[in-house]
């Protein structure tokens, strides 16, 4: 049996008989988000997603009436504007996410990570919920990759709608690598190791942030409390190298070499960034300049 985590009481008075929107809800984060949330008394979970068919398997998987599977792109302007009604508290994961689709897909990629949370933006203007986090990464930080960069484009506005745009109050998360989201390094070499093929790694000496999908959604919900005025929250994650990792699965490796634009190892601030940021005991906190 699962043992049941405990509820945050905090969280608890945070997300009483509200209504949440995840965009991107059926995806790794976001339907984690939304199980999570609906432990908690909440009036109602909006799921917003794109994948048909990812919808269809958390509405198999969650069978509780306060769930909301909305289909829709966040491109969708009108549709927006509709999913966001009367809504209290927005969470965004909605992005596309994998480097070498992003880089090969530029159009696409600028259009969901940029003007998708432009659209946001002008939802919650229009419809005033009462917070909106914005779900970010580590690749945000001195971007080298097209994804990073859309992601850094994302933080700046949430920033700026902290700022400039009451009564809403705006901020964004930045974390690393979701050790359980689809499509991650383990999935690959789980896959590799099934098929008796040597792993893939990309450099034995890269070095990348990572923590569980459960320390991602906890984290979520724990930025809601601080939310003020366009911060970044960042958890107080761990570094390991790649080569470590897959030890872990199977000693037999094959180096791939570096991707296009990728680093040896991520940051989680930029030296600039560090200056106007208070450290607290999980986390992280750069305020807007």
């Amino acid at each position: 049996m699962k043992k049941i985590k405990k509820l945050n009481p905090l969280v608890t008075k945070e997300l009483k008989n509200k209504t949440i929107l995840i965009t991107g809800g059926a995806g790794s984060i976001g339907s984690h988000l939304t199980k999570r949330i609906l432990e908690y008394p909440i009036k109602a979970v909006r799921v917003l997603d794109i994948d048909e068919h990812a919808l269809f398997r958390l509405g198999r998987e969650v069978t509780d009436k306060r769930l909301r599977p909305l289909l829709g792109n966040i491109l969708d302007m009108e549709r927006m504007e509709l999913a966001g009604q009367n809504v209290d508290i927005v969470l965004h994961t909605a992005a596309i996410k994998n480097i070498e689709i992003s880089e090969y897909n530029p159009i696409e990629t600028i259009n969901t990570n940029v003007n998708g949370t432009v659209n946001l933006v002008k939802m919650a203007m229009k419809n005033s919920p009462k917070k909106f986090l914005n779900i970010s990464t580590d690749k945000a930080a001195d971007s080298t990759t097209l994804y990073g960069t859309t992601k850094n484009l994302g933080e700046k506005l949430i920033t700026w709608a902290g700022q400039y745009l009451p009564p809403t109050k705006f901020a964004s998360t930045r974390f690393g690598n979701v050790i359980e989201t689809r499509g991650n390094v383990f999935e690959i070499w789980n896959e590799e190791k099934n098929n008796k093929k040597p792993l893939s790694i990309t450099h034995p000496s890269m070095e990348r942030y990572f923590f569980t999908i459960d320390e991602a959604v906890e984290f979520c919900l724990d930025c809601l409390l601080h939310i003020k005025s366009g911060e970044i929250f960042i958890p107080k994650m761990k570094s390991y190298k790649i080569k470590d990792l897959a030890n872990k699965v199977s000693k037999d490796h094959n180096t791939i070499g570096l991707r296009n634009g990728e680093k040896m190892s991520e940051i989680l601030m930029t030296d600039e960034e560090k200056k106007r940021s208070i450290e607290k005991k999980k986390m992280w906190v750069i305020k807007s300049s």
